[in-house]
């Protein structure tokens, strides 16, 4: 995929009506500091276009990038983050399921998990929530570039035993930093958006 253009199209807050888009979206999740706002600006080829921060929890809405005015790729609130009020990570749950259950357009979940550790139990719940609800996701492993390809090997295999989730679930180690593996999301996104596979 060639990038030519990317525009910041949609931010949607808890109580927004969120958009009802004719193109294809994919969404982007996980756990607050996993990584999500340096794989979207590795996709997209700009370096600080969704913006990232060392702090977590700094993504508080929907926000829809339009790339190439052919498909949405849709940043989601972090989960897990613990520095804020019970009520208000209640809220962005809320705000993020209302969206993946309720978006027509919705082809593919990009469940980020970071390969440096064992999953979590967010990171499980998120898995079962997903699997439950019909959704279809692809693990994406970040921060490869931390690990040597044997502990990459090693860790990829402790993580598909941690992750319950069916055998044809993918599984892609990638690295924002070192932009690895960021041709085989685009792959997917591309395989999918012309066959329109993957829809709830």
């Amino acid at each position: 995929m060639i990038v030519k253009n990317v525009q910041l199209e949609t931010v949607a807050g808890i109580t927004s009506v969120l958009p009802k888009n004719a193109l294809p979206e994919f969404a982007f999740y996980g756990k607050s500091n996993v990584g999500k706002s340096s794989l979207l600006n590795a996709l997209i080829g700009r370096k600080s276009y969704a913006r990232i921060s060392s702090e977590p929890g700094k993504t508080a809405t929907v926000n829809y990038y339009n790339v190439n005015g052919s498909l949405y790729l849709v940043d989601l609130p972090g989960y897990g983050y613990a520095k804020v009020s019970e009520k208000t990570r209640e809220q962005w749950k809320k705000m993020t399921e209302r969206y993946l259950t309720g978006s027509a357009m919705l082809k593919q979940v990009f469940l980020l998990i970071d390969m440096r550790h064992e999953p979590g139990a967010n990171d499980l719940a998120a898995v079962s929530w997903l699997e439950a609800k019909g959704i279809p996701f692809t693990v994406v492993l970040t921060k490869a570039d931390k690990l040597s390809k044997n502990e990459q090997a090693k860790m990829q295999n402790v993580i598909r035993k941690a992750v319950t989730c069916p055998k044809e679930t993918v599984f892609l180690p990638v690295s924002a930093e070192k932009k690895e593996g960021i041709g085989a999301i685009w792959e997917k996104i591309e395989t999918l958006s012309e066959n329109g596979c993957g829809e709830i």
